[in-house]
């Protein structure tokens, strides 16, 4: 399905919207060097440089309707809205130069009360198909009446930041405005970054309706309305607790609780392979 992104002053035309697995396989295999399947039949994509998350090059625009609600420090860092919008404006102008897009449009959410409508457009069928993964896919009706988006990713992570952009202390830089409702990617090809930036904006909007955003996993009883919730850091164990064969898996990573219950925020499954062994995790 193509898609037009003028309304972006994107002026790439050859734009895929929200394509299939196997064609994001074919994309990334026939445009992206080092690209290939593995013996499992997964893609195996390259990240640049960058293997992880880059924390302290993320930023979020400060603004008078929403810097009261942030708890500023070293994770939330403010950003002035005139650098975002620099970041935004080189991110448009590198994504209008690629030869070819991809767009994955999706809900942040299961509970259709607490979901959130969120467009990602990247350069990278890597990048799209993460994205197929972790955000809810519409049906065929709920694509077709998409409208706009509540929130866009403009990735454009192939292209470094400019340092010379206040606030902006290295080639990496993610910022995010909840009042404009866009999160923009510079200077990282990890993926990890647009799955992160997803989370932020829940963490922000789901207390603002008297809902719990939490990093954890759950599982409920089989048959039964009782859930569990497991939290714990990066690399601790929460996906690997979840994967119970006695209970009922809800999700690995991110979640609401609300007065509907507990519901996943994403579609796929975030679990680390890296050293993956038999002896180390049994």
């Amino acid at each position: 399905m193509m898609i037009n992104l003028s309304q972006y002053n994107i002026k790439t035309e050859n734009v895929l919207r929200n394509p299939s697995p196997a064609r994001l396989y074919q994309e990334a295999i026939l445009h992206e060097k080092g690209s290939t399947i593995s013996s499992t039949g997964a893609l195996i994509a390259l990240s640049g440089e960058k293997t992880g998350r880059s924390p302290k090059d993320k930023r979020v625009v400060e603004h008078p309707e929403s810097k009261d609600n942030i708890w500023w420090g070293e994770v939330n860092i403010p950003f002035p809205e005139a650098s975002h919008d620099k970041n935004r404006e080189m991110a448009i102008d590198y994504l209008s130069s690629a030869e070819r897009l991809y767009v994955i449009d999706g809900f942040a959410g299961w509970d259709e009360q607490d979901r959130i409508k969120v467009r990602v457009i990247t350069t990278r069928a890597y990048h799209a198909l993460f994205m197929h993964n972790m955000l809810m896919r519409p049906t065929k009706d709920e694509l077709a009446n998409f409208g706009e988006p509540n929130y866009v990713v403009y990735n454009a992570g192939e292209r470094e930041a400019d340092t010379s952009v206040e606030g902006v202390e290295t080639k990496t830089s993610v910022s995010l405005s909840f009042e404009k409702g866009e999160i923009v990617i510079l200077g990282t090809e990890y993926a990890g970054e647009m799955k992160k930036g997803v989370f932020t904006v829940m963490n922000y909007l789901m207390p603002l309706k008297g809902a719990l955003s939490m990093h954890c996993s759950a599982t409920a009883e089989t048959g039964a309305e009782r859930s569990a919730v497991l939290f714990g850091l990066s690399g601790t164990g929460k996906t690997t607790l979840s994967a119970d064969p006695h209970r009922e898996l809800i999700g690995d990573d991110e979640h609401v609780w609300s007065d509907n219950g507990v519901s996943n925020i994403e579609g796929g499954c975030y679990a680390k392979v890296i050293d993956l062994s038999a002896e180390k995790e049994p």
